[in-house]
C-alpha cells in the first residue's frame, strides 16, 4: 500500500538555498580510472548540490577525508523501464510506504556496519539531514504490518534530477517495493534522471543500466535545467 500523510504530493516542498559552495569543484571528466575526481572539501549543503549539479557525489577517504566519484560507466533507472514481476506486485501489497517520515533512520540503516559496504557515517548523516531539512534531500520508507521499519531508501533531488543514494532491507522485497513506489513519485514529478551510481545485479532485475560518463552529463545538464 503506497501512501503518505495527507496525500501530499512527496516533493511538493519549500526550498532553502544553501550559501554557495566556496570550493573550486573539479570537472567530473577528469577522474581517474577507478571514477574519483577530488578528495577534499566539505559536506557542507552548497558543495553537496555544486557536486550533484556537476555530476559527482561523496563518499568517504579515509577517517577524515571525503572523495567525489564521477564514475564511468554510470547506473541509470529509465523512468519507463522500472521491472515488476508478478511477485513484486503482491509484496507491494504487504508493505505500507511512507515519505520523509524518518530521514535519519533510514540514513542509519543504510549505514550499518553489519551491511557489506555499510560506508555512511555520522558525518554523512548529519549532513543529508541537514539538506532534507532545507528540502533536498527525501527519504522512502518501507513499514511491514507490524509498522516496524524493514526497508527504504534515500536520495537528492534536484530541478528533474533525482540521485539514489543508498538503500537497505531487512525484509524481503523491501527494498524494491520503496523502489517502485519512488518511481511513482518521480514520474508524478517529471524527473527526467534517476541515478543510481553504480549498477548491481539487484538494480539490474529493476531494470538499471549503465550509460557513459559522458551520455550521463548530458541527460545531467538537461534535467537539473530549470523548467
Amino acid at each position: 500500500m503506497f501512501g503518505h500523510a495527507g496525500e501530499v504530493p512527496v516533493f511538493d516542498t519549500e526550498l532553502i538555498w544553501p550559501p554557495p559552495c566556496r570550493w573550486q569543484m573539479p570537472d567530473p571528466r577528469t577522474a581517474d580510472a577507478d571514477g574519483v575526481a577530488a578528495i577534499g572539501a566539505d559536506l557542507e549543503p552548497g558543495t553537496l548540490l555544486d557536486a550533484y549539479s556537476r555530476g559527482m557525489f561523496p563518499m568517504p577517504a579515509g577517517r577524515r577525508q571525503i572523495s567525489w566519484w564521477s564514475p564511468d560507466p554510470r547506473g541509470i533507472i529509465p523512468l519507463d523501464g522500472l521491472n515488476v514481476s508478478t511477485s513484486l506486485r503482491k509484496s507491494c501489497r504487504r508493505f505500507e510506504v511512507r515519505f520523509n517520515t524518518c530521514f535519519r533512520e533510514v540514513m542509519t540503516q543504510c549505514g550499518d556496519p553489519r551491511r557489506p559496504h555499510g560506508w555512511i557515517n555520522r558525518e554523512f548523516i548529519d549532513a543529508f539531514e541537514l539538506l532534507h531539512t532545507m528540502g533536498w534531500a527525501h527519504s522512502v520508507e518501507v513499514f511491514d504490518a507490524e509498522n516496524r521499519l524493514v526497508g527504504g531508501l534515500y536520495g537528492v533531488k534536484i530541478n528533474r534530477f533525482f540521485a539514489g543514494e543508498s538503500m537497505f532491507s531487512t525484509a524481503r522485497d523491501a527494498s524494491k517495493v520503496a523502489l517502485v513506489a519512488l518511481l511513482r513519485e518521480l514520474n508524478a514529478a517529471n524527473v527526467t534522471l534517476f541515478d543510481v551510481q553504480w549498477t548491481t545485479s539487484h538494480l539490474i532485475s529493476m531494470g538499471a543500466v549503465d550509460v557513459s560518463r559522458e551520455r550521463y552529463l548530458e541527460l545531467l545538464n538537461e534535467a537539473i535545467r530549470p523548467a
